[in-house]
């Protein structure tokens, strides 16, 4: 399964449509939450049933397409699901909420109801009950595949998004049983990734845009909540956090897909995100640095490539000289790891990449701490290249200038 996210269109008349049908879900929610909190023994499918009954009286909802209310129901369900899971699991958990006006953001077709067309001169999704609406489709969705869901979605910011699931046919490639192009890589904050091959690339400045979000959020509080003036500067304040979230996942995306394009394993550290960013002091830049999204989208682009992926433990990966094994304390600001014991000098970041990269080889299963000794992998100096966020550019980008031979 897929997902493309398009930005939509609508016109005037759609856009008042959109919004009445996603508000009317909203109430169909909480009318079957108000059922489940006083019922016994319901269940998603015996309320799903329960629908056409319902629109004998609530005649708005012969408006909103029938797989559309069932979605609703059954997110209902999984929601519930969800919380009993974490209760299982030893977390403190309250109950469903209603969702009030402006808390309910999406509602989804499944199987039916939806169409993409594409027209000679552009792009249209048919929504059932709604019509055909102007969508910006950026890519082409790959051949031999169908479209299982269509997941309309408003932001804050008012705009309008659709997200595709495509269900493909295809199965990932096969993952090397014996992987050749391999790469380690740290992760920080002055260094977004460093990794073995000599790679630096630096973190993305983001400075201009917190500035502009800072003063329209002073602005925000000078005006009287619930006002035209105060809906008119939160759309602008949703504005500027879309512009950090866009640029900071644009980033994020390019530089996974390099790491799971070109090589055969990938091993990262498993950093503990959330624990981090209860540490006190510096606790934005981690928060910025959205160590735990990389992972995440690097994990499904290496599963989509057939490459190995290796999150590995990152406890000692500075300490340790990544030639000899030797542990040596070093405060954060020595930058460079100089190993007493053997004389290896490198990077400090380098040598983190190299224990990371170690570990990984021994989590797939390729080697171990006896068979393969780390000084195989490290060479006998070290360089990088140091590289600026905003260079990052994906595979295939047309900013990218290939050999002939297709290669970087």
């Amino acid at each position: 399964m897929l997902n493309y996210r398009f930005r939509l269109n609508p016109t005037s008349n759609q856009r008042e449509q959109l919004a009445w049908t996603l508000d009317t879900c909203r109430q169909v929610y909480n009318h079957f939450l108000h059922r489940l909190n006083r019922v016994e023994s319901t269940s998603s499918y015996k309320e799903q049933k329960r629908l056409p009954k319902l629109k004998e009286w609530w005649t708005d909802l012969k408006s909103v397409h029938s797989k559309v209310l069932q979605k609703v129901v059954q997110r209902l369900y999984d929601n519930l699901s969800t919380l009993k899971g974490l209760k299982e699991n030893g977390h403190r958990v309250g109950h469903l909420r209603w969702k009030g006006a402006g808390y309910y953001h999406s509602f989804t077709y499944s199987q039916s109801g939806f169409k993409l067309d594409k027209k000679s001169d552009r792009d249209e999704l048919y929504l059932s009950k709604i019509g055909s609406i102007p969508v910006v489709a950026h890519r082409d969705l790959p051949t031999d595949t169908t479209v299982k869901t269509v997941t309309v979605k408003r932001e804050p910011t008012g705009k309008w998004y659709a997200v595709l699931s495509v269900e493909t046919p295809n199965e990932p490639p096969a993952k090397p049983e014996k992987p050749e192009n391999i790469v380690g890589i740290d992760m920080g904050i002055l260094k977004f990734a460093h990794d073995t091959d000599g790679t630096a690339v630096g973190s993305l400045d983001l400075s201009h845009e917190r500035e502009r979000l800072e003063h329209e959020q002073r602005v925000l509080s000078r005006k009287e909540h619930g006002s035209a003036n105060w809906e008119k500067q939160r759309r602008k304040v949703a504005r500027r956090h879309a512009d950090l979230k866009r640029k900071r996942r644009d980033f994020l995306h390019k530089l996974s897909n390099y790491y799971a394009e070109e090589y055969d394993l990938v091993a990262v550290e498993d950093l503990d995100a959330k624990g981090l960013m209860e540490l006190g002091g510096n606790s934005r830049n981690r928060a910025s640095a959205a160590w735990g999204t990389f992972r995440r989208m690097l994990a499904y682009k290496c599963e989509r490539e057939g490459t190995h992926f290796a999150e590995v433990r990152p406890h000692g990966t500075t300490k340790e000289c990544a030639r000899c094994g030797a542990e040596t304390d070093k405060p954060l600001w020595v930058r460079e790891h100089s190993c007493p014991a053997c004389g290896f000098t490198a990077d400090r970041d380098e040598n983190a990449a190299w224990n990371v990269l170690q570990r990984g080889i021994e989590q797939i299963g390729m080697g171990d701490a006896e068979s393969t000794p780390a000084e195989t992998v490290v060479p006998t100096a070290t360089a990088f290249q140091p590289v600026a966020a905003n260079h990052v550019a994906e595979t295939g980008s047309p900013t990218l200038k290939r050999e002939p031979s297709g290669e970087r």
